[in-house]
């Protein structure tokens, strides 16, 4: 009997993306550490060795499913390292925003920023990567901006400082957003409003950064 091997191939390549949709969902939802392989594969329809097959251990799928997540954010949102030539005030604008859709995308691919997030309240081994492979180049391009909107005489402290602001205001909106709903039920997390809560963002760290501008203190 003569083997199809293309079609092995695509049924192979098509089980291991199904795991990785599986896994990154149940990760989100449940944790590393309270999610199993079992029910990987169950919610994957996948048999129980698949994961073992396509990836080792569970650990290795869980660093998978990060890159895997990064892929398709990149596919999906405006890119945080925007390369167009723009004002940096407007290349802000575009991070803040593509890291607010990120963060409170509702569609099926919402497990990305809800993935990331639980990493960082329940961090992992898996940290270290997480933060050099997706944390580390956002940083780095967030850094520049500031750096750029600051002027050459910022020190590295204040940069970081205020790159760190910049980001706390976007994540402050998820962490607290049981809180949020409380006090300003009107709060939403549709795309217009996420566009509204960008410019604001935006508009109050270029309006914090102003004073240290031109070498002020």
């Amino acid at each position: 009997m003569k083997l199809n091997v293309p079609a092995i191939a695509d049924e192979q390549a098509q089980t291991r993306q199904q795991l990785l949709e599986a896994a990154g969902t149940v990760f989100a939802e449940r944790g590393f550490r309270n999610t199993t392989v079992r029910e990987i594969c169950q919610r994957a329809g996948a048999n129980i060795a698949a994961v073992n097959y396509h990836f080792g251990d569970k650990e290795k799928l869980y660093l998978e499913v990060f890159r895997y997540s990064r892929e398709k954010e990149l596919e999906r949102f405006p890119s945080l390292r925007e390369s167009a030539p723009l004002p940096p005030e407007k290349k802000l604008a575009v991070f803040v925003h593509s890291l607010l859709l990120r963060i409170f995308d509702t569609g099926e691919a919402s497990w990305h920023g809800q993935l990331m997030l639980r990493e960082m309240i329940e961090p992992t081994a898996a940290l270290d990567f997480v933060v050099a492979e997706k944390i580390r180049p956002m940083s780095d391009h967030l850094r520049g901006l500031v750096a750029e909107l600051l002027g050459g005489r910022a020190t590295d402290e204040r940069v970081r400082l205020c790159s760190f602001s910049v980001v706390s205001q976007c994540v402050f909106y998820c962490h607290c957003d049981p809180v949020i709903q409380r006090l300003d039920p009107e709060q939403t997390a549709a795309d217009s409003s996420l566009e509204k809560l960008a410019e604001h963002i935006t508009a109050f760290s270029l309006a914090g950064m102003k004073p240290f501008r031109a070498g002020k203190k």
